[in-house]
C-alpha cells in the first residue's frame, strides 16, 4: 500500500513537470503575431518609411518577419471612419501584440480589446484623452511612446516668431476631432499670450471642410499659418501647401512632409526614432513583460527642418541663431 502511495504521486508529479513542458512545446511550434494598424495608406511614402524603420528595428532585436514573426497591417488611408472596423479585424485575428500608428488607431484598439497589449507608437496626449492613467504607471494594456504634442506647440510658435518677427496673427489650421489635438491648441495659446501672438482657430473635420476654411483664413489676412499633423492634414498636406504657397504665407506645422512640400518649416518629434523605440515596446512584451509595467516614454529627438527656398520666395532670411539649431535645411 505505501509502494502504492508512492508510486502514486511520483506519477502525478510526473504529470505536473509534463504539462508546462508540454505547453512550452506547443508554444515554440507557435509565432508570435503583431497587428498593425497604420493611419497613413499602405502605399504612402511616409507609411512604407515608418513601417521599415519599425521592421528593420525588430530585426536587430532578433525577430525576423516570415521566421519567427508575422505581422498583420491594416491602414486606414487618413479616413477616420475606417479605424473601429480595422482595429476590430485585427482583434479577431488573436494577435499577440497591437501597434497603433497614431491617436485614432491608438484609440480603435483601445475600444476593440481590453486584453490584448497595445503599444502606442506615436500618441499625443495620452493621459488627457484617457489611454493610459499616467505616463510613470501607464495601467491596463496600453503603452508607448508620446510625441508631447501638446509641449512643442508653443515651441512651434516661438520659432515662427524668431523667423518671422512682424508675425502677430496667426491662423492655426487643425482637426478638432483628433484625440489630443485640444491640449495642443491650448498650449500654443498660452504662447501666443507670451508672445504678444493673437491666434484665430480654424478648424476642420474632414476633407470637404478645407474649401471653407480656406475662405476663412483668406477673409481674416494672418501674417502665418501655423497646421497641427494629423492623419487628416497630412492627407491633404498638399492642398494646404498649395494654398499657403498662393497667399504668401509662411506655413509651420510638425511633419517634414510639410517643409519638403513648400512649407517654410516643421518642428516635432521624430517619428522614426518613435517607431524604432515602438520595436523595444513590441520585444519587452512579447518576452513576457506586462504593458503596465512599462511608462509611456517622451521623445528625446526632435527634428527642426528648414526651407530656405519658401523664405527667399517670402522674402524672409533665416537668422544665424535658426540655422544652427536646423536638423535639416532645405535649398
Amino acid at each position: 500500500m505505501w509502494c502504492s502511495s508512492i508510486g502514486s504521486i511520483v506519477v502525478l508529479i510526473l504529470s505536473l513537470l509534463a504539462m508546462p513542458l508540454a505547453a512550452a512545446a506547443q508554444h515554440a511550434g507557435q509565432v508570435p503575431r503583431i497587428g498593425y494598424l497604420g493611419s497613413a495608406a499602405a502605399d504612402s511614402q511616409r507609411g512604407q518609411h515608418l513601417r521599415d524603420v519599425f521592421r528593420q528595428e525588430l530585426r536587430e532585436l532578433g525577430w525576423v518577419e516570415g521566421q519567427n514573426l508575422a505581422i498583420e497591417e491594416r491602414w486606414a488611408a487618413g479616413r477616420a471612419e475606417r479605424f473601429p472596423a480595422l482595429a476590430a479585424e485585427l482583434v479577431s485575428l488573436s494577435v499577440d501584440v497591437l501597434v497603433g500608428g497614431g491617436n485614432q488607431a491608438n484609440q480603435a484598439l483601445r475600444h476593440a480589446t481590453s486584453t490584448i497589449p497595445i503599444v502606442m507608437a506615436v500618441s499625443s496626449d495620452p493621459v488627457g484623452v484617457g489611454l493610459v492613467a499616467s505616463l510613470a504607471r501607464p495601467g491596463g494594456n496600453i503603452t508607448g511612446l508620446s510625441i508631447q504634442a501638446a509641449e512643442v506647440g508653443g515651441k512651434r510658435l516661438e520659432l515662427l516668431k524668431e523667423a518671422v518677427p512682424q508675425a502677430s496673427r496667426v491662423a492655426v489650421l487643425w482637426n478638432t476631432s483628433e484625440p489630443g489635438k485640444a491640449a495642443e491648441w491650448h498650449d500654443t495659446q498660452v504662447a501666443a499670450h507670451a508672445l504678444g501672438v493673437t491666434l484665430h482657430s480654424v478648424e476642420v473635420q474632414g476633407p470637404d471642410n478645407f474649401d471653407r476654411a480656406f475662405t476663412a483664413i483668406t477673409r481674416m489676412r494672418p501674417d502665418a499659418l501655423i497646421t497641427f499633423s494629423d492623419p487628416l492634414t497630412l492627407n491633404h498636406q498638399r492642398r494646404i501647401v498649395d494654398f499657403a504657397t498662393r497667399h504668401r504665407l509662411p506655413l509651420v506645422s510638425e511633419s517634414k512632409e510639410f517643409a519638403a512640400a513648400g512649407g517654410l518649416m516643421t518642428y516635432g518629434a521624430s517619428l522614426p526614432a518613435l517607431f524604432r523605440r515602438a520595436a523595444y515596446y513590441v520585444d519587452r512584451i512579447l518576452k513576457g513583460v506586462k504593458p503596465a509595467d512599462l511608462p509611456v516614454e517622451q521623445p528625446t529627438k526632435f527634428e527642426l527642418v528648414l526651407n530656405r527656398k519658401t523664405a527667399q520666395g517670402l522674402g524672409i532670411t533665416f537668422p544665424p541663431t535658426l540655422l544652427i539649431l536646423a536638423d535639416e535645411v532645405i535649398q
